[in-house]
């Protein structure tokens, strides 16, 4: 019994059999050694041991507990995808102070009283409380919404879903940037709605494309991404933003701003501060809090609530109310504050990952981003690198994801840097760069 690996294969049995359940706290390691006749420095092997082999997790504080779910299992980047895989195509920021923040943040919620107050239904337009924190949380840039004019969704692609319906009836035009988040082109066509490629450059989307487009034949809105465009990782700079007020007022056209990275940075204003008589700004808490538990955002001008209010009820795109509660206690009690800066200072880090990794290939990107735009080498095609990097069980987004009607895709991939550990992410891209310095009539031979 002295021997640590037996006694964790004693522990791991009664886990296994159902002794000890998902989520059951061992006792402190002083207890387990006089319970088992161990030395103390024994007893910390044996938990060091549980933790090695993913059946226990530790949390500073509160104790060591029985996992409630298996760890993924590391990828094997040298061999063709099976099950495992190294995700670069979702993009979910998660750092690892993440759930013991969360998890104490919701300690109030659960009082008996609180919890079935937030068990009860609640609109689109929440409760002033509510409104409040969430103006805070999207205040930005010296802005901050009217919290009488937020409204809420369940989450932000239905908050999306919300504006669009509010804005552009069947058979409208849409402007929308050449290059845009994929699911705004699913959500216009299930609205019927036509979306418009607008042109880009350096400094993301060219206003006067809006008002060429529109004397073309009316554009009843537009979608922009002006903070970290996904998936060029662009930040349009203030005096852009300006001129594209500028035409979005004299044209009279209403503008869905996504905001959904822009916690990342406090700086240029928002678009909806230089047009706020036209401007639906969209947000969520699915990249700053976590997606398994999100709340979406409108922050609108008075003169269109009474419309996405409607569109919100009739879609079935308002908020759960537990959701919406937790949100509101991480705003108020610094919770949200806290992971915004833990989630800054982790997209600097792993952009420092990807500049070293792809040193040397034409790669875009911004320290405050999750995401890189990379422009691939000839002769290699994005969609035969993107199966090229499946067999090493990496997966890619291509730039045809992202184009918008009939426009060309360029020969790019979108590198998404949120979702794997730092040393999967490494090794990910150090695969990458070396597909992308080989041939692809080289992998026919394999």
């Amino acid at each position: 019994m002295r021997d640590y690996r037996s006694v964790a294969d004693r522990v791991a049995a009664d886990i296994e059999a159902g002794v000890l359940r998902p989520g059951d706290r061992l006792p402190p390691q002083r207890t387990f050694a006089r319970q088992y006749g161990l030395a103390n420095s024994t007893a910390i092997r044996v938990y060091q041991e549980l933790a090695r082999r993913g059946l226990t997790v530790g949390e500073v504080g509160r104790g060591t507990f029985v996992r409630a779910v298996p760890p993924a299992a590391a990828p094997a980047l040298t061999e063709p995808a099976g099950g495992d895989r190294v995700d670069l195509e979702l993009n979910y920021p998660v750092v690892p102070e993440q759930a013991a923040l969360l998890a104490e943040g919701l300690g109030g919620l659960l009082r008996h009283d609180v919890l079935e107050h937030a068990l009860r239904p609640v609109g689109a337009a929440g409760l002033p409380h509510a409104r409040e924190a969430a103006a805070d949380l999207l205040a930005r840039g010296g802005w901050r919404p009217d919290p009488a004019h937020v409204l809420f969704a369940g989450n932000g692609r239905q908050a999306l879903s919300a504006a669009l319906t509010a804005l552009a009836p069947p058979g409208a035009r849409l402007g929308v940037e050449e290059l845009t988040y994929p699911v705004i082109k699913a959500i216009a066509a299930r609205l019927h709605v036509t979306p418009v490629p607008l042109a880009m450059d350096e400094e993301g989307l060219i206003p006067e494309a809006v008002a060429e487009a529109h004397s073309a034949a009316p554009l009843h809105a537009v979608y922009v991404q002006p903070t970290l465009h996904n998936p060029l990782s662009l930040t349009m700079p203030r005096a852009r933003r300006e001129r594209l007020a500028e035409v979005l007022l004299r044209s009279g056209i209403p503008a869905v701003e996504d905001a959904i990275w822009g916690f990342l940075r406090t700086d240029p204003p928002p678009l909806a501060a230089l047009a706020p008589e036209l401007t639906v700004l969209v947000d969520s808490l699915s990249k700053r809090i976590a997606p398994g538990l999100t709340v979406g955002y409108l922050a609108a001008p008075g003169s269109l609530t009474g419309d996405l209010g409607n569109a919100l009820r009739s879609g079935g795109w308002g908020p759960m109310h537990v959701a919406l509660a937790a949100a509101t206690r991480w705003q108020q009690d610094g919770t949200a504050q806290t992971l915004v800066r833990a989630k800054r200072r982790e997209a600097a880090v792993r952009q420092e990952i990807a500049a070293r990794h792809l040193a040397g290939f034409a790669v875009r990107g911004d320290p405050h981003a999750y995401h890189c735009w990379w422009r691939l080498p000839r002769p290699w095609r994005a969609d035969t690198f993107v199966a090229a990097a499946a067999r090493h069980g990496i997966a890619l987004a291509p730039a045809a994801a992202f184009t918008v009607g009939d426009s060309h895709a360029p020969n790019a991939v979108r590198l998404g840097l949120a979702t794997p550990e730092r040393d999967a992410l490494a090794r990910a891209l150090t695969t990458l760069a070396g597909l992308a310095r080989s041939a692809p009539d080289d992998l026919a031979t394999d």
